[in-house]
């Protein structure tokens, strides 16, 4: 990818691969399920380009970068100490961070845990959300969308060893991982994003999925021959660590972010249509928890993966945020 280069690095205990190109303020991306770095391919030539050196791992469990088999693993601690270790290894007090989906989610307990590391962040699809300290997330997704919501199925494990694969793993691989992946990167439907028992993907052979022109069919390959490689586990596990991670984090009941944030959703991004998220966003709920939010973007006619659907105007947005800076 014209000039982007590829290094393992040991950091926090695990192998970790790290994409980058250019030189400058260090600009940090990190991707969400069922992504790899190549999510920011578009953003990494383009900040590069106009002096940041951006910089893109593979997260633990993904792609080239090493996967712990226990689910205790891949608590939000776990996560936010490799990139720590990352920031301490490229030799900088602060980055920009640039984040979508579950790197959102990573996003944002960095931003918490270490606001001293984050110069800015530009934050995309995932708004912050607080610590309910009456009810593990689990049960209450459960409560309010049902026990099919993608989440919850996601938690369904094997009982036989913990190496086995899980249900959702044999049913990615019984539908076929490109797929799937086809499926899920393709999809505009509205939140809340459900898996049924039967045909939990609704992937049918008569009705082929119509590829968009932002994603190439070289693109689906990279992604397919990671997960193919990886297995889909990994990704899994930070969902399987959410009642982990709300354990881990009573500490942080009611605190606030408080690092300056540019929030970009799409209008037709499942998260933003799941029911009471854009109230959430649009209120002032979101800047009461996020006192430094300076920006909330709604992109009209965009879906989820915005950052690969819209790449010029998202690389936009993160220079005209972070040049002020």
């Amino acid at each position: 990818m014209e000039g982007i280069s590829h290094r393992m690095v040991k950091l926090n205990g695990i192998d970790m691969h790290i994409a980058e190109k250019g030189q400058g303020p260090v600009v940090l991306f990190l991707h969400g399920f069922p992504e790899l770095w190549y999510s920011w391919r578009h953003q990494m030539l383009a900040l590069s380009s106009l002096g940041y050196h951006a910089v893109a791992p593979d997260l633990r469990g993904y792609g080239d970068t090493e996967a712990p088999a226990s689910i205790s693993s891949y608590s939000c601690l776990h996560i936010v100490g490799d990139l720590i270790a990352l920031i301490d290894y490229l030799g900088v007090e602060q980055v920009f961070l640039v984040a979508h989906d579950w790197g959102a989610f990573i996003g944002w307990y960095l931003c918490l845990f270490r606001p001293d590391r984050v110069k800015a962040y530009v934050c995309l699809s995932v708004p912050y959300r607080p610590r309910n300290p009456r009810m593990k997330p689990v049960e209450s997704m459960k409560l309010v969308f049902g026990e099919d919501y993608y989440m919850c199925r996601f938690q369904l494990q094997s009982k036989l060893k913990i190496l086995e694969p899980g249900v959702i793993e044999a049913e990615i691989a019984r539908a076929g991982t490109e797929e799937v992946l086809k499926k899920i990167l393709t999809d505009r439907k509205p939140g809340p994003p459900c898996l049924p028992k039967e045909n939990p993907f609704g992937i049918y052979p008569e009705e082929p999925v119509t590829m968009p022109s932002w994603l190439t069919e070289a693109d689906l390959s990279f992604y397919a021959t990671k997960h193919s490689q990886k297995g889909f586990t990994g990704g899994l596990n930070y969902y399987r660590a959410l009642d982990l991670n709300w354990e881990l984090t009573a500490s942080w009941t009611e605190a606030a972010v408080k690092v300056p944030v540019k929030f970009v959703v799409g209008d037709l991004d499942m998260v933003y249509t799941t029911p009471g998220m854009k109230e959430f966003v649009n209120s002032g709920a979101f800047k009461h928890c996020v006192p430094l939010l300076e920006e909330v973007v709604v992109m009209e006619g965009a879906g989820h993966f915005i950052n690969q659907e819209k790449a010029e105007e998202i690389s936009n947005h993160i220079y005209d945020y972070i040049s002020k800076y």
